[in-house]
């Protein structure tokens, strides 16, 4: 049976505005990955995860998961620690 994690991809490096952050992606697992003899990267013959599915929600990635019948683990995202700051507070010493 497939495997597929369903996760919130994180921001990257060069993001920080928080838009474009509330898609659920779908994302099948390798299965017995190998090593290239050539080149020494990792590869696998399962094309199924070459392919990452974007979803508006949660739910709707779920139940594409259910119907499809695949197995899924679900990654909640971790939430964003917020302390307020004040201009004033980098001259207080």
């Amino acid at each position: 049976m497939k495997k597929a994690k369903i996760y919130i991809p994180n921001k990257s490096a060069m993001q920080s505005g928080l838009g474009k952050i509330n898609k659920w992606i779908l994302e099948y697992e390798t299965k017995d990955p190998t090593i290239n003899p050539l080149m020494g990267w990792e590869s696998s013959s399962d094309t199924l995860t070459e392919l990452k599915m974007e979803f508006s929600s949660k739910e709707l990635a779920i139940n594409y998961a259910k119907k499809m019948k695949i197995d899924y683990e679900i990654i909640e995202p971790k939430k964003r620690k917020v302390t307020k700051k004040s201009y004033a507070d980098n001259f207080l010493g």
